[in-house]
């Protein structure tokens, strides 16, 4: 079955500053920061996002001197087991290059800052609308890329400046042996010590309680910093905090949460993702405005990035964006109604400039018709009335 995975960040790797100590998280699909994660095989639509993002990845690399770097996109794997990885790539203009870069024993948009990410493959020729890594030989091939459990890799694909040209993608990773795609139990170890107190964290399906594999991002405490993927997980805690925990699987609504954890306590915790389905709704938050205006709030970045990664990760929902204001001592007038709606065309533009195709979503005004609280007694309430609703279509 086709998907369409429409260009846009995921990442949880946004959140992660550079060896150059001065790179910002980041949106750009153009960025190896911003790459859009494949979590399987299959078949996927993506749109050239005009630009090449706010840093040269390539400019380390003496070797990809002949690589287009106004018009990128990046995309990252985790193989979840040993295997072959095969690809190809057509673009309905102009020409397609790529690269594939693997991670070493750090982050891979750091290596690649300082050119230590290891090049796997390397396609820069300027006259191929058609490339890929196949056991096919023709012009623009090159063979598949063996990789082992837990290898991450970031590809690169790279076109003429400004053409926002459409690519269609088959990806298929070929495990060894038995393995195959589901959600079985995988667990992710990153005790120091496998025999003191274990934070034991568990992703789950609301519904049916079965395991969930997702991308998992944990920031709070430095020793527990990462960028994980598996359905559970076991940390050795040496110091008491909070850690932000964001999870996300394709096919489920994503979260975030916050946990306090205390060094050396052992503790247990279940994460319950839910279902997407037609009809169902998401609130978000922390998307919040200034009064009177469709400007954000402070704070509101974060949360904007997390409904991109929801969009990109879940590629055949289209959305309906609800906007809604507080507006004191009038119904539902001319004023409220517009600004509303500005709101909700707001939050579609940042998805369209970063690579959401605009026909999934439609942004519609409520007005102050729908409040979360029809009678607020503090500022938090009426900002809470500020709000913008994601409903399945």
């Amino acid at each position: 079955m086709e998907k369409y995975l429409l260009t846009a960040l995921i990442f949880c790797l946004s959140l992660f500053a550079s060896a150059q100590g001065k790179r910002n998280t980041l949106d750009q699909i153009g960025d190896c920061e911003g790459a859009v994660n494949i979590f399987k095989s299959g078949e996927y639509t993506l749109q050239f996002p005009g630009n090449g993002g706010l840093f040269d990845e390539f400019g380390a690399y003496p070797s990809l001197s002949e690589l287009s770097t106004d018009n990128v996109i990046w995309l990252t794997f985790i193989a979840d087991y040993t295997g072959t990885l095969t690809m190809t790539t057509e673009i309905d203009q102009s020409y397609i290059q790529m690269v594939v870069f693997e991670e070493g024993a750090g982050d891979i948009c750091q290596e690649l800052a300082s050119g230590s990410a290891e090049i796997k493959r390397l396609i820069d020729l300027k006259s191929e609308k058609k490339i890929g890594l196949t056991e096919a030989s023709a012009i623009g091939n090159l063979y598949p890329l063996e990789v082992t459990a837990g290898t991450k890799i970031s590809i690169a694909l790279a076109t003429v400046d400004k053409v926002r040209a459409f690519v269609k993608m088959n990806f298929q990773f070929k495990p060894k042996g038995s393995h195959a795609f589901s959600n079985e139990v995988k667990v992710v170890d990153a005790r120091s010590d496998e025999f003191g107190p274990t934070l034991a964290i568990h992703i789950r399906d609301i519904k049916t309680k079965e395991t969930v594999t997702s991308n998992f991002l944990v920031v709070g405490l430095k020793e527990l910093k990462a960028f994980y993927r598996g359905s559970d997980f076991l940390f050795s805690v040496n110091h008491s905090g909070k850690i932000d925990i964001q999870c996300d699987a394709e096919g489920y609504f994503f979260i975030d949460t916050t946990f306090s954890v205390q060094a050396n306590v052992a503790r247990e915790i279940t994460i319950y993702l839910e279902p997407v389905a037609k009809g169902k709704s998401l609130q978000i938050e922390e998307i919040e405005f200034k009064q009177g205006t469709s400007d954000f709030m402070p704070g509101s970045e974060t949360k904007l990035r997390r409904l991109k990664d929801f969009m990109a990760l879940n590629a055949e929902l289209s959305i309906e964006i609800q906007g809604h204001v507080h507006a004191v001592g009038e119904e539902n007038g001319f004023t409220a109604q517009k600004l509303s709606e500005s709101r909700a065309k707001k939050v579609m533009q940042y998805l369209v400039d970063n690579g959401i195709a605009k026909e999934r979503m439609i942004a519609v005004g409520y007005g102050n018709t729908r409040p979360v609280y029809p009678n607020p007694k503090f500022a938090a309430e009426e900002q809470a009335n500020r709000r913008v609703e994601i409903l399945i279509r």
